[in-house]
């Protein structure tokens, strides 16, 4: 990006709003376009602000950041969200993950993994790593796997067979390039898969596709994500 990655910081919490703040302030590339205590400050400050990036603690008072999350990702030109947790397999954040947020940190996350992170989602390129993807769905018990599943194969049929492959990567975890090397075509033949992806599958970011691999039963290592497409 030719400027600063704007970022919105939201928490409810004044100590770790300031924490944040210096550390988005220690990188050159990254600027702080504001901070809110709830969901709902943090609607307003999205609406009134220019923001690329918002960091979202999901636990707070009025709007939480659930809600928050889902209104934000549901605006024209929404900024990306990466919501901000204490524990790793709390199952709000499948939800904020499901919601539109395009992956999530835990609050004890080294300043310069979050700086990282934030780089990557700015970029439009997946911040979670395929075991932390793994480890979170695994521990989440859903009580609605076998709705989740139906609905899944529903859109996962209306691919092409490239386009799945290119789906089951993205699930897999790996960037445009590495997506490339896997499957022999350029970095813009895939982000014009990623593309296509999304309008086919309704859906606005490519951890949603992961989720929704994972709910099809593609996890990249079973028999029927490597041979589905023969």
């Amino acid at each position: 990006m030719s400027r600063p990655i704007r970022v919105l910081v939201v928490d409810d919490d004044p100590l770790v709003r300031a924490a944040l703040a210096v550390m988005l302030g220690s990188a050159d590339d990254i600027a702080l376009a504001g901070e809110a205590a709830d969901g709902e400050e943090a609607e307003r400050a999205v609406a009134e602000h220019t923001s690329d990036v918002v960091l979202m603690d999901i636990r707070m008072p009025n709007v939480d950041g659930l809600l928050a999350t889902e209104r934000i990702r549901g605006r024209a030109d929404a900024p990306h969200v990466i919501v901000l947790t204490t524990f790793d397999a709390d199952d709000h954040v499948l939800r904020a993950l499901r919601a539109g947020a395009s992956g999530f940190l835990l609050k004890d996350t080294p300043p310069p993994e979050i700086l990282r992170a934030i780089r990557l989602v700015a970029a439009g390129e997946p911040m979670l790593s395929p075991a932390v993807t793994r480890r979170l769905i695994a521990h989440v018990t859903d009580p609605q796997v076998a709705a989740r599943r139906s609905r899944a194969g529903d859109l996962l049929a209306r691919l092409t067979p490239r386009e799945r492959d290119v789906a089951v990567a993205i699930a897999q975890g790996k960037a445009n390039a590495e997506i490339g090397a896997e499957l022999f075509m350029s970095v813009g033949t895939v982000k014009a898969h990623v593309t296509q992806l999304l309008l086919k599958l309704e859906l606005n970011n490519r951890v949603q596709i992961a989720l929704l691999a994972h709910d099809a039963g593609l996890d990249g290592s079973s028999r029927e994500a490597r041979h589905g497409s023969a």
